[in-house]
Protein backbone atom coordinates (compact mmCIF):
# COMPACT_ATOMS: atom_id res chain seq x y z
CA UNK A 1 0.00 0.00 0.00
CA UNK A 2 1.23 3.52 -0.85
CA UNK A 3 3.09 5.37 1.90
CA UNK A 4 1.18 7.81 4.13
CA UNK A 5 1.46 11.58 3.76
CA UNK A 6 0.93 12.08 7.52
CA UNK A 7 3.96 12.55 9.74
CA UNK A 8 4.25 12.33 13.53
CA UNK A 9 6.21 14.69 15.77
CA UNK A 10 6.73 11.89 18.30
CA UNK A 11 9.26 9.08 17.91
CA UNK A 12 7.42 5.77 18.25
CA UNK A 13 10.67 3.99 19.21
CA UNK A 14 11.91 6.36 21.94
CA UNK A 15 11.21 5.54 25.61
CA UNK A 16 9.66 8.09 27.95
CA UNK A 17 6.65 10.38 27.69
CA UNK A 18 6.16 12.52 24.60
CA UNK A 19 3.40 14.97 23.66
CA UNK A 20 3.09 15.77 19.97
CA UNK A 21 0.88 15.68 16.92
CA UNK A 22 -0.01 13.72 13.85
CA UNK A 23 0.30 16.28 11.06
CA UNK A 24 -2.22 15.82 8.26
CA UNK A 25 -1.52 17.94 5.16
CA UNK A 26 -4.47 19.76 3.63
CA UNK A 27 -5.33 23.00 1.89
CA UNK A 28 -8.09 25.55 2.29
CA UNK A 29 -8.76 29.03 0.95
CA UNK A 30 -6.40 30.81 3.36
CA UNK A 31 -3.87 28.01 3.79
CA UNK A 32 -2.21 26.43 0.82
CA UNK A 33 0.36 24.60 2.96
CA UNK A 34 -1.75 23.89 6.04
CA UNK A 35 -1.56 20.99 8.47
CA UNK A 36 -4.34 19.54 10.58
CA UNK A 37 -2.75 18.73 13.97
CA UNK A 38 -4.10 15.70 15.86
CA UNK A 39 -2.83 15.65 19.48
CA UNK A 40 -1.05 12.45 20.50
CA UNK A 41 0.74 11.34 23.66
CA UNK A 42 3.12 8.38 23.71
CA UNK A 43 4.27 6.66 26.90
CA UNK A 44 6.91 3.95 26.51
CA UNK A 45 8.71 2.13 29.31
CA UNK A 46 10.06 -1.41 29.57
CA UNK A 47 8.72 -4.55 27.95
CA UNK A 48 5.01 -5.05 27.34
CA UNK A 49 2.24 -4.68 24.80
CA UNK A 50 1.52 -1.62 22.69
CA UNK A 51 -2.02 -0.34 23.28
CA UNK A 52 -3.60 2.27 21.01
CA UNK A 53 -6.36 4.23 22.79
CA UNK A 54 -8.62 6.55 20.79
CA UNK A 55 -11.69 8.75 21.14
CA UNK A 56 -13.27 11.42 18.99
CA UNK A 57 -13.76 9.07 16.05
CA UNK A 58 -17.06 10.97 15.97
CA UNK A 59 -16.85 14.52 17.26
CA UNK A 60 -20.14 14.51 19.19
CA UNK A 61 -19.04 11.69 21.53
CA UNK A 62 -17.44 13.24 24.61
CA UNK A 63 -16.71 10.84 27.53
CA UNK A 64 -13.79 9.14 25.77
CA UNK A 65 -12.25 12.47 24.80
CA UNK A 66 -12.32 13.57 28.45
CA UNK A 67 -10.99 10.23 29.73
CA UNK A 68 -8.01 10.25 27.36
CA UNK A 69 -7.22 13.93 27.92
CA UNK A 70 -7.00 13.19 31.64
CA UNK A 71 -4.70 10.21 31.05
CA UNK A 72 -2.45 12.34 28.83
CA UNK A 73 -1.88 14.69 31.75
CA UNK A 74 -1.87 12.20 34.62
CA UNK A 75 0.08 9.15 33.45
CA UNK A 76 3.80 8.99 34.20
CA UNK A 77 6.39 6.97 32.33
CA UNK A 78 6.98 4.71 35.32
CA UNK A 79 3.26 3.82 35.37
CA UNK A 80 3.68 2.02 32.05
CA UNK A 81 5.06 -1.37 31.14
CA UNK A 82 5.11 -1.43 27.37
CA UNK A 83 3.71 1.38 25.24
CA UNK A 84 0.48 3.41 25.34
CA UNK A 85 -0.52 5.65 22.43
CA UNK A 86 -3.25 8.17 23.32
CA UNK A 87 -5.31 9.96 20.65
CA UNK A 88 -8.17 11.92 22.29
CA UNK A 89 -9.60 13.66 19.21
CA UNK A 90 -9.03 11.32 16.31
CA UNK A 91 -11.40 13.28 14.09
CA UNK A 92 -10.23 16.72 15.25
CA UNK A 93 -12.36 18.81 12.84
CA UNK A 94 -15.52 16.97 13.93
CA UNK A 95 -14.54 17.26 17.61
CA UNK A 96 -14.16 21.03 17.30
CA UNK A 97 -17.49 21.29 15.48
CA UNK A 98 -19.27 18.74 17.75
CA UNK A 99 -20.44 16.84 14.69
CA UNK A 100 -20.47 13.20 13.68
CA UNK A 101 -19.03 13.86 10.23
CA UNK A 102 -15.90 15.87 9.46
CA UNK A 103 -16.78 19.42 8.36
CA UNK A 104 -13.68 19.37 6.11
CA UNK A 105 -14.92 16.66 3.76
CA UNK A 106 -18.32 15.52 5.02
CA UNK A 107 -17.04 12.00 5.68
CA UNK A 108 -17.65 9.59 8.57
CA UNK A 109 -14.24 8.42 9.82
CA UNK A 110 -15.78 5.19 11.05
CA UNK A 111 -16.88 4.34 7.51
CA UNK A 112 -13.58 5.28 5.83
CA UNK A 113 -11.28 2.30 6.43
CA UNK A 114 -8.82 1.18 5.16
CA UNK A 115 -8.52 4.75 3.88
CA UNK A 116 -6.49 6.33 1.11
CA UNK A 117 -2.99 7.84 1.30
CA UNK A 118 -3.90 10.56 -1.19
CA UNK A 119 -7.58 10.94 -0.27
CA UNK A 120 -9.46 13.49 1.77
CA UNK A 121 -8.35 14.37 5.30
CA UNK A 122 -10.64 11.71 6.79
CA UNK A 123 -9.39 9.06 4.36
CA UNK A 124 -5.75 9.94 5.10
CA UNK A 125 -6.34 9.56 8.85
CA UNK A 126 -7.94 6.15 8.29
CA UNK A 127 -5.02 5.12 6.07
CA UNK A 128 -2.46 6.19 8.71
CA UNK A 129 -4.18 4.09 11.35
CA UNK A 130 -4.40 1.14 8.96
CA UNK A 131 -0.79 1.21 7.83
CA UNK A 132 1.14 2.73 10.76
CA UNK A 133 -0.60 2.65 14.13
CA UNK A 134 -2.48 -0.65 13.88
CA UNK A 135 0.69 -2.55 12.86
CA UNK A 136 2.50 -0.99 15.86
CA UNK A 137 -0.18 -2.16 18.29
CA UNK A 138 -1.38 -5.40 19.79
CA UNK A 139 -4.53 -3.85 21.30
CA UNK A 140 -6.87 -1.20 19.87
CA UNK A 141 -9.37 0.64 22.11
CA UNK A 142 -11.91 2.90 20.39
CA UNK A 143 -14.26 4.73 22.79
CA UNK A 144 -17.69 5.66 21.42
CA UNK A 145 -21.09 6.84 22.58
CA UNK A 146 -24.33 7.05 20.63
CA UNK A 147 -23.48 10.66 19.80
CA UNK A 148 -26.34 13.07 19.43
CA UNK A 149 -28.49 10.51 17.60
CA UNK A 150 -28.74 7.62 20.08
CA UNK A 151 -28.58 7.15 23.84
CA UNK A 152 -27.11 3.82 24.98
CA UNK A 153 -27.19 2.13 28.31
CA UNK A 154 -23.42 2.58 28.95
CA UNK A 155 -21.61 -0.57 27.92
CA UNK A 156 -18.42 -2.01 26.48
CA UNK A 157 -18.97 -3.89 23.24
CA UNK A 158 -17.27 -5.97 20.57
CA UNK A 159 -17.75 -8.04 17.43
CA UNK A 160 -17.81 -11.82 17.40
CA UNK A 161 -14.59 -12.33 15.45
CA UNK A 162 -14.09 -15.81 13.90
CA UNK A 163 -10.65 -16.43 15.45
CA UNK A 164 -11.47 -18.02 18.81
CA UNK A 165 -8.27 -17.01 20.61
CA UNK A 166 -8.64 -13.42 19.43
CA UNK A 167 -12.31 -13.57 20.52
CA UNK A 168 -11.39 -14.93 23.97
CA UNK A 169 -8.92 -12.13 24.61
CA UNK A 170 -11.41 -9.54 23.37
CA UNK A 171 -14.09 -10.92 25.69
CA UNK A 172 -11.76 -10.75 28.69
CA UNK A 173 -10.77 -7.17 27.90
CA UNK A 174 -14.40 -6.19 27.30
CA UNK A 175 -15.39 -7.61 30.69
CA UNK A 176 -12.58 -5.63 32.34
CA UNK A 177 -14.52 -2.43 31.61
CA UNK A 178 -16.88 -3.57 34.40
CA UNK A 179 -20.01 -2.27 32.65
CA UNK A 180 -23.42 -3.77 33.48
CA UNK A 181 -23.76 -5.08 29.93
CA UNK A 182 -21.24 -6.41 27.42
CA UNK A 183 -22.81 -5.89 24.02
CA UNK A 184 -22.24 -7.93 20.86
CA UNK A 185 -23.29 -5.91 17.83
CA UNK A 186 -23.44 -6.14 14.08
CA UNK A 187 -22.89 -3.50 11.39
CA UNK A 188 -26.19 -2.23 9.97
CA UNK A 189 -25.04 1.10 8.53
CA UNK A 190 -22.36 0.33 5.99
CA UNK A 191 -18.78 -0.92 5.83
CA UNK A 192 -15.37 0.60 6.50
CA UNK A 193 -15.42 0.52 10.30
CA UNK A 194 -12.28 1.14 12.34
CA UNK A 195 -12.80 -1.94 14.58
CA UNK A 196 -13.30 -4.22 11.58
CA UNK A 197 -9.96 -3.18 10.03
CA UNK A 198 -8.17 -3.62 13.37
CA UNK A 199 -9.81 -7.04 13.85
CA UNK A 200 -8.81 -8.04 10.33
CA UNK A 201 -5.20 -7.35 11.35
CA UNK A 202 -5.59 -9.68 14.33
CA UNK A 203 -5.73 -6.99 17.03
CA UNK A 204 -7.50 -7.29 20.37
CA UNK A 205 -10.22 -4.68 19.92
CA UNK A 206 -12.34 -3.15 22.67
CA UNK A 207 -15.02 -0.57 21.91
CA UNK A 208 -17.79 1.10 23.89
CA UNK A 209 -21.11 2.90 23.75
CA UNK A 210 -20.87 5.20 26.77
CA UNK A 211 -24.32 6.73 26.72
CA UNK A 212 -25.11 9.43 24.17
CA UNK A 213 -26.54 12.88 23.63
CA UNK A 214 -25.09 16.25 24.56
CA UNK A 215 -25.42 15.84 28.33
CA UNK A 216 -22.98 13.41 29.95
CA UNK A 217 -23.92 12.36 33.50
CA UNK A 218 -21.12 12.16 36.07
CA UNK A 219 -21.77 8.41 36.37
CA UNK A 220 -20.96 7.91 32.68
CA UNK A 221 -17.73 9.90 32.97
CA UNK A 222 -16.78 7.79 36.01
CA UNK A 223 -17.47 4.50 34.21
CA UNK A 224 -15.60 5.60 31.08
CA UNK A 225 -12.54 6.64 33.06
CA UNK A 226 -12.46 3.77 35.56
CA UNK A 227 -13.24 1.22 32.85
CA UNK A 228 -10.47 2.46 30.57
CA UNK A 229 -7.90 2.37 33.36
CA UNK A 230 -9.04 -1.09 34.43
CA UNK A 231 -8.72 -2.45 30.88
CA UNK A 232 -5.17 -1.04 30.65
CA UNK A 233 -4.33 -2.68 33.99
CA UNK A 234 -5.89 -5.95 32.80
CA UNK A 235 -3.70 -5.83 29.68
CA UNK A 236 -0.58 -5.42 31.84
CA UNK A 237 0.42 -2.11 30.27
CA UNK A 238 -0.56 0.07 33.25
CA UNK A 239 0.43 -0.39 36.88
CA UNK A 240 -2.32 -0.99 39.39
CA UNK A 241 -4.68 -3.56 40.86
CA UNK A 242 -7.38 -4.84 38.53
CA UNK A 243 -10.89 -4.19 39.84
CA UNK A 244 -13.69 -6.74 39.46
CA UNK A 245 -17.43 -6.32 39.70
CA UNK A 246 -17.55 -8.97 42.43
CA UNK A 247 -15.09 -6.99 44.57
CA UNK A 248 -17.35 -3.94 44.15
CA UNK A 249 -20.41 -5.90 45.24
CA UNK A 250 -21.90 -5.86 41.73
CA UNK A 251 -23.53 -8.75 39.85
CA UNK A 252 -21.69 -10.26 36.86
CA UNK A 253 -21.70 -8.40 33.57
CA UNK A 254 -24.57 -9.57 31.36
CA UNK A 255 -23.66 -10.54 27.80
CA UNK A 256 -26.30 -9.34 25.33
CA UNK A 257 -26.37 -9.35 21.55
CA UNK A 258 -28.21 -7.65 18.70
CA UNK A 259 -27.08 -9.54 15.63
CA UNK A 260 -30.23 -9.36 13.51
CA UNK A 261 -31.34 -6.30 11.59
CA UNK A 262 -34.74 -6.75 13.22
CA UNK A 263 -33.13 -5.90 16.56
CA UNK A 264 -32.64 -2.35 15.30
CA UNK A 265 -35.92 -0.43 14.97
CA UNK A 266 -36.30 2.44 12.51
CA UNK A 267 -38.84 5.27 12.37
CA UNK A 268 -41.44 4.54 9.68
CA UNK A 269 -42.46 8.23 9.62
CA UNK A 270 -41.17 11.62 10.79
CA UNK A 271 -42.42 13.35 13.92
CA UNK A 272 -41.71 13.70 17.65
CA UNK A 273 -40.33 10.64 19.44
CA UNK A 274 -41.73 9.69 22.84
CA UNK A 275 -39.79 7.05 24.78
CA UNK A 276 -42.00 4.64 26.71
CA UNK A 277 -39.35 2.38 28.27
CA UNK A 278 -36.24 3.12 30.32
CA UNK A 279 -32.87 2.07 28.95
CA UNK A 280 -31.75 -1.29 30.35
CA UNK A 281 -35.32 -2.43 31.00
CA UNK A 282 -36.64 -5.84 30.02
CA UNK A 283 -39.19 -5.75 27.21
CA UNK A 284 -41.64 -8.33 25.87
CA UNK A 285 -42.11 -9.27 22.24
CA UNK A 286 -44.49 -6.88 20.52
CA UNK A 287 -44.19 -4.28 23.29
CA UNK A 288 -44.15 -0.60 22.28
CA UNK A 289 -40.84 1.00 23.30
CA UNK A 290 -41.76 4.41 21.95
CA UNK A 291 -44.18 6.23 19.71
CA UNK A 292 -44.13 8.97 17.11
CA UNK A 293 -46.42 12.01 17.32
CA UNK A 294 -47.34 14.15 14.31
CA UNK A 295 -47.14 17.94 14.58
CA UNK A 296 -49.29 18.60 11.54
CA UNK A 297 -51.90 15.97 12.39
CA UNK A 298 -52.94 16.43 16.04
CA UNK A 299 -56.05 14.40 15.27
CA UNK A 300 -53.93 11.38 14.35
CA UNK A 301 -53.05 8.73 16.93
CA UNK A 302 -49.39 8.32 17.79
CA UNK A 303 -47.60 5.57 15.86
CA UNK A 304 -46.05 2.92 18.16
CA UNK A 305 -42.67 1.29 17.49
CA UNK A 306 -42.71 -2.23 18.89
CA UNK A 307 -40.08 -4.80 19.76
CA UNK A 308 -39.58 -7.77 17.40
CA UNK A 309 -39.07 -10.12 20.36
CA UNK A 310 -38.33 -10.12 24.09
CA UNK A 311 -35.04 -8.63 25.25
CA UNK A 312 -33.44 -5.54 26.78
CA UNK A 313 -33.82 -1.99 25.49
CA UNK A 314 -30.13 -1.15 25.11
CA UNK A 315 -30.42 2.06 23.10
CA UNK A 316 -33.06 4.56 22.06
CA UNK A 317 -33.39 7.73 20.05
CA UNK A 318 -31.72 10.73 21.74
CA UNK A 319 -33.24 13.79 19.97
CA UNK A 320 -37.01 14.05 20.28
CA UNK A 321 -37.34 15.10 16.65
CA UNK A 322 -37.11 12.06 14.40
CA UNK A 323 -37.01 11.67 10.63
CA UNK A 324 -38.27 8.71 8.65
CA UNK A 325 -35.57 6.03 8.59
CA UNK A 326 -33.79 7.11 11.79
CA UNK A 327 -32.86 4.34 14.19
CA UNK A 328 -35.02 4.78 17.30
CA UNK A 329 -34.31 1.64 19.35
CA UNK A 330 -31.98 -1.33 19.74
CA UNK A 331 -33.26 -4.50 21.39
CA UNK A 332 -30.54 -6.83 22.70
CA UNK A 333 -30.93 -10.42 23.83
CA UNK A 334 -29.14 -12.12 26.69
CA UNK A 335 -26.66 -14.84 25.74
CA UNK A 336 -24.55 -17.19 27.85
CA UNK A 337 -20.83 -16.39 27.71
CA UNK A 338 -20.06 -20.09 27.37
CA UNK A 339 -21.84 -20.20 24.00
CA UNK A 340 -19.61 -17.42 22.64
CA UNK A 341 -16.37 -19.31 23.06
CA UNK A 342 -16.87 -21.99 20.45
Amino acid sequence: MERTQIHATVDWTRPGKQHGHLCVPYSYDLGGWANLLLPVTLLSHGEGPTVLVMAGNHGDEYPGQVAILKLMRELKTEDVKGRIILLPTLNQPACKAATRLSPLDGKNLNRSFPGKPDGTVTEMIAHYLTTVLFPLSQVVIDIHTGGRSMDFYPCAHMHLVPDLEQRRQMMEATLAWNSDFAFLYTDIAGSGLLPVEAERQGKIVVTTEMGGGETVPASVHRLTQSGLRNVLIHLGVLAGVKQTRAAQGLPPTRWVQALSRDDYRFAPESGIWESLVELGAEVAGGQPVGQIHFLERPDREALPVVTPSAGVLLAARAPSRVSQGDCVACIAHEVAASTLQS
